[in-house]
């Protein structure tokens, strides 16, 4: 199976070949116009889900700041993983 057809048919051997293409340096072997394509959205999407979180963070940190007598516990959670996934995101 050529490297396109694999990269229609199967996604994950696909990047699992291309890994082992890389760290064996087989540089004419890698199917690099999918690859750079893989590698830019993979940025856009670890770069939404910061805005995401960014988003879901500042919302609560309002809702906190001015409706002090809505605070409870699951507000407080949500600020605390949020902030723990921003952390792990950066």
């Amino acid at each position: 199976m050529s490297t396109l057809n694999l990269y229609e048919a199967d996604f994950y051997a696909w990047t699992q070949e291309q890994a082992m293409l890389l760290r064996s340096q087989e540089w004419n072997s890698i199917d690099l116009p999918n690859l750079i394509e893989e590698i830019e959205s993979l940025g856009k999407q670890q770069r939404q889900e910061l805005r995401n979180r960014l988003s879901v963070l500042i919302g609560h940190l309002l809702k906190w700041h001015y409706q002090p007598q809505q605070r409870s516990r699951s507000w407080l959670a949500t600020l605390r993983i949020q902030r723990l996934d921003i952390t792990d995101a950066t």
